[in-house]
């Protein structure tokens, strides 16, 4: 999504509407408690779809907005993965007397993303 919907967002817009939050709660189809959440402490902790109806009702559209790019999420994933598999790579030769140095570490990560990259994007997203 775009910049994170802030409460006063909503707030503000129904304020200046001059709009009472029983009447927006009417309006939207939702409980007076649920718009007061929503308008107080923000959406994380409300349904979307009811965050979504009083938005309407206060003639705002909630919309997606790619915030960060394909590649750069795979990548992300990748690292962390990667730095698992090592990490575990590395207990393992550490229980066998044989642990690696930083830069082996390092190198060892790098090469190990290049692989997750080059492989089926679907393992990125699989346990291990």
């Amino acid at each position: 999504m775009g910049a994170p919907l802030k409460p006063h967002v909503l707030e503000r817009r129904r304020r200046s509407l001059g709009m009472s939050q029983a009447e927006l709660a009417r309006r939207s189809g939702q409980s007076t408690p649920t718009v007061i959440r929503i308008l107080t402490q923000g959406i994380d902790s409300v349904a979307t779809g009811k965050v979504r109806a009083v938005a309407k009702a206060l003639g705002i559209v909630l919309q997606c907005k790619e915030t960060v790019s394909v590649l750069e999420m795979q990548e992300r994933e990748a690292q962390k993965k990667a730095r698992d598999i090592v990490r575990m790579l590395q207990g393992t030769s550490g229980l066998e007397s044989q642990s690696f140095d930083d830069d082996t570490y390092k190198d060892m990560v790098q090469q190990t993303v290049h692989e997750l990259m080059a492989g089926p994007k679907r393992k990125l997203w699989t346990q291990m």
